[in-house]
């Protein structure tokens, strides 16, 4: 018989989204913050979670091991917009399926999620470099595949390695001012 371990992987999910939602009020999105992930704890994520739980990386990454997919990841992407994958639709020049530039506000979350990602899998190991490390692991194979647009890659990996060299406060605050229009990237037109 399976084991499941549904009170450790509520755990786990449960410090995550806080750690998202602190880290969102920290950037200005803090409101946005308090809806993030909940569908994590529908039927159609959750128990798979359960299934799947190690407590050291997400549980999709053993589904889709088991399966060659994960059927609870490709639930959560359709439904949650700080994810890269959510946008996606069919170019009406090409006829293919292509990433769309994600919206400011949700690549701001996706940050915050990153982060707290990394602050809850890795622990005492995580420092200020490690949602940068793992961002550019598959940089390169997302930005081949067409996985992600372009600018949001530009974008989320440019205040990956604010974090890396500046840190949180520093960060963060960056992001308030670029949330609210009064900073750009430094690519961005004036």
């Amino acid at each position: 018989m399976e084991k499941y371990h549904f009170i450790k992987h509520y755990k786990t999910i449960t410090k995550h989204r806080h750690q998202v939602i602190r880290h969102c009020f920290k950037a200005g999105i803090g409101f946005q913050g308090l809806f993030h992930d909940l569908s994590k704890y529908l039927p159609a994520e959750f128990i798979v979670g359960a299934k799947y739980y190690q407590g050291s990386r997400s549980p999709n990454e053993s589904e889709r091991e088991a399966y060659g997919y994960s059927k609870a990841w490709m639930h959560h992407k359709g439904r949650n917009r700080h994810h890269f994958e959510y946008w996606t639709d069919y170019n009406p020049r090409t006829k293919e399926l292509s990433p769309v530039k994600m919206p400011r506000r949700y690549v701001i979350e996706m940050f915050c999620d990153r982060v707290a990602a990394g602050k809850i899998y890795q622990g005492n190991a995580y420092t200020d470099g490690s949602p940068l490390n793992y961002f550019s692991n598959g940089k390169k194979r997302r930005l081949e595949n067409g996985m992600i647009h372009p600018e949001t890659s530009r974008q989320l990996e440019y205040l990956l390695k604010m974090l890396a060299r500046r840190g949180e406060a520093r960060t963060f605050a960056y992001i308030r001012a670029w949330k609210k229009g009064h900073v750009k990237m430094p690519w961005e037109k004036t």
